[in-house]
Order: C-alpha cells, then structure tokens, then sequence
C-alpha cells in the first residue's frame, strides 16, 4: 500500500483534495448551521427540509447533464469551473438574505460540493486505476472521513464567537486555497491507455456500457435501494443532528463530538474494503454492505445513552467506508470505464436525489409527530430488506463479468 501511495501520490492527493472539499457542499456540513439559519428565517423542521430538498433535488437533475462534462474533459480543466462555483455558492450563503433566495443556494451548494466535486474525484479514480482502483478510491475517499471528523467539530465551536454567516467566508476561501494546489499536481494528468481501456476495464459481456442501456438493464434497477439509501438515511442523520442532540438529551457539541468515532470506523473499513475490492471484486462485497448500517440504525432508534450513540456511530461508519469504495466501483466492473461519466452521472444524480427527499420526508414526520427515534429503526429495517435485495443481483450479475485483469497508466 505504502508503495502504491507513493508511485501515485499526486493523483491520489488530487483525489483526497476535491472530496476534502466537496464537504461544503455536503449535508452534514451545511446542517451544522441548521439552527441558526431556521432561527434567522423563522423555519420550522418541515419547511426547512422541504427548502432543503428543493435546492438538492434540483442539482440532482442538473446533474444528469453536468456529469456528462467528466467524459469530455480533465479534471484540472473541469476543476477550474467546479471550484470557483462551490466558493461563490459558499459566499451567496454567507450573505443571503431572503428566505426565497434560500433554495437557490441550496441548489449551488449541493450542486458544486455534493455533486460535481465528488464526481470529478470518483470518476477519475474509477478511471486512472484498474488494478488498484480499490485502493485508489479508498485512499481518495478518505477526503470525505477526515473532513467529516474534523470541519463540524471546528466550526461548531467558532460558531458562537465567530457568527455563521462569516463561517461561509472561511469556507469560500478554504475552497479556492485548494485550486493552485490542485493544478500543481496535475500536471501531467494520467489516463489508461486505449488498448488497456478498452481490452480490460470492459464491464459485463466485455463491453462499454451506454447509460441509456444501463438504464434499461434489470441490474441498475435492482441497485436503485443500495444508491438511494446510505445517502437519504445519513443525510437524514446528519441533517436533524440539532434535532437528535435534542431528543437525547445531550449537547450539539457533545454529539458531533462522536464524529470522530465515526471517522475512525470508516477510515478502517475504507481502507479494507479498498484492498479487499481489489481481490474479490464488488460483487462479492457488495452484499455485506448493508448490514453493519442496518445495525447502526437500529441501535441509534433504540438507546439514548451516550455510549450507545457512539456504537451506533460506529456501525453506521463501517458501512459508510465501504460505501466510499465497493459501489464506486462497482459501475467501472460492471458497465466499464469508456463512458464512466455519464453512468456515474446517473448514480450520483439517484445519491443527491436520496439526500433530497430523506430530509424532506423525516423533517415532515416529525413536524406530523411520528417520532425520530422510531425513523432510525426504520431505516435499520430498510437496510436490512436492501441487503437481500442486492444479494440476489449480485448473484446473477456476477456471472456476466469477466476475470478481472492488470492494467498499466500512462502519463498524459
């Protein structure tokens, strides 16, 4: 690994930076803020999520185009739209005024951080690295465990003596201090070459998969459960924190406190999932996938105490590292790498789609006075019928693969 680390450090570190910085744009990131900003609008949970999902259902459909644009170009030329969008989006949330403007920048938060950032750092994992393209994404995606250990915890305590609204200044800043490093270290971007390409990163049948025939094939249904869950559930999670603080009786401080404990969990299964992908292949994997999540949910619905929250934490963030890795690469496997833009547009699009209708729909039951806590052991159910679900596909999908093989990078 330490080799692997080193032979590919740049890229791997452009990887790391864009999902580090794709945080502005995630739920938990934003919904530190959630207090303040139903405070200063006079929102209630309902309305709050409800404004929530109307920014990211949007960016989930733009999306579907705007995923497209990884196919077309490279990442530091992607990048320089990208980042500057997610700096001014994080400067319109430090001085919007009006409740009506809220969905709007809703929508340039998610679609900026969330959504494109992200993708421009999966895709070209999925892309650059074939035999190692496991530990590519898990050594990426640790950008998203350590920015979720340390970015709540920080800003929640400069809070109070900084003001939230100057907190999305720093954040602006912190975005744009990323570019120069960013182009630095693509230089010289790498790519697979075209006979590797197209010999070996082939999906199932040997061949290049569209999305509009992904879209028509049985399996990418069957996977919708797996896409759409982790994202509307922990966004959901994160989204209500204030809420969760509230009704177990402990401080905000004290529960994003147990983020590390979370970070920690899923760094750890990150990284082996990451070289257990490279051995096994995503399908064998996949199916284990949903049940430590299932668990974190029902022991989150069911205790109050503080260290029953942590273990719940935890279970949820052994899911969530390898949620980082075995389904990223899951569409490079099955649908192959050629057109890997516009079908992880696809994926990424259904994620944001979750995101938006998990806060939206929990917000709403609480306001309806359907308890949170019941919610959580909901979601634990409904990971657990998902776990099955995807069993059964993987099992029949994965005789249409072939034997996975090497492939070497090229500088470009």
């Amino acid at each position: 690994m330490l080799a692997f680390i080193r032979d590919n450090a740049a890229w791997l570190a452009a990887g790391f930076l864009l999902t580090f910085t794709s945080s502005y744009g995630q739920t938990y990131f934003i919904s530190i803020f959630a207090g303040e900003i139903r405070a200063d609008f006079g929102l209630s949970h309902g309305s709050w999520g409800a404004i929530y999902a109307l920014g990211t259902l949007a960016s989930a459909i733009t999306m579907l185009w705007t995923g497209t644009l990884a196919d077309r170009f490279r990442v530091r030329g992607l990048a320089l739209f990208v980042l500057p969008f997610l700096a001014a989006a994080c400067l319109a949330m430090a001085a919007v005024p009006y409740v009506w403007a809220l969905p709007l920048v809703v929508y340039a938060l998610r679609l900026g951080g969330q959504g494109m950032t992200t993708h421009i750092a999966i895709v070209a994992m999925g892309r650059w690295f074939v035999a190692g393209r496991g530990k590519a994404l898990s050594v990426a995606a640790l950008g998203f465990t350590i920015a979720e250990s340390l970015l709540p915890i920080v800003f929640v305590a400069l809070m109070g003596p900084v003001g939230w609204r100057a907190l999305w200044v720093l954040a602006a800043f912190m975005v744009l201090a990323v570019i120069p490093v960013l182009l630095i270290l693509l230089q010289r971007e790498r790519v697979p070459s075209a006979d590797a390409e197209i010999n070996i990163s082939a999906g199932m049948d040997g061949r290049h998969w569209r999305r509009g025939e992904m879209l028509q094939h049985w399996l990418f249904w069957a996977m919708l459960p797996l896409m759409a869950g982790p994202s509307a559930c922990i966004t959901s999670l994160f989204f209500h924190q204030v809420h969760v603080a509230e009704i177990k009786e402990i401080s905000h401080l004290a529960f994003v406190a147990m983020f590390p404990i979370f970070t920690a969990t899923s760094v750890a299964m990150m990284v082996l999932s990451g070289f257990a992908l490279d051995r096994f292949g995503t399908a064998r994997l996949l199916p284990f996938l949903p049940l430590p999540i299932a668990a974190g949910f029902l022991v989150l619905g069911t205790t109050g105490s503080i260290a029953g929250i942590a273990f719940g934490m935890a279970l949820i963030g052994l899911s969530m590292g390898a949620n980082s890795t075995v389904p990223n690469a899951f569409w490079a496997e099955f649908y192959g790498t050629r057109n890997l833009g516009a079908i992880k547009s696809v994926a990424t699009a259904v994620m944001v789609f979750g995101s938006a209708v998990g806060p939206v729909l929990t917000g709403g039951l609480i306001d309806a006075g359907v308890g949170f806590q019941f919610q959580l052991q909901m979601m634990g159910v409904y990971f657990l019928v998902t776990a099955g679900i995807v069993t059964l596909a993987m099992r029949r999908a994965g005789r249409l693969l072939a034997p996975a093989g090497e492939v070497d990078i090229v500088g470009a």
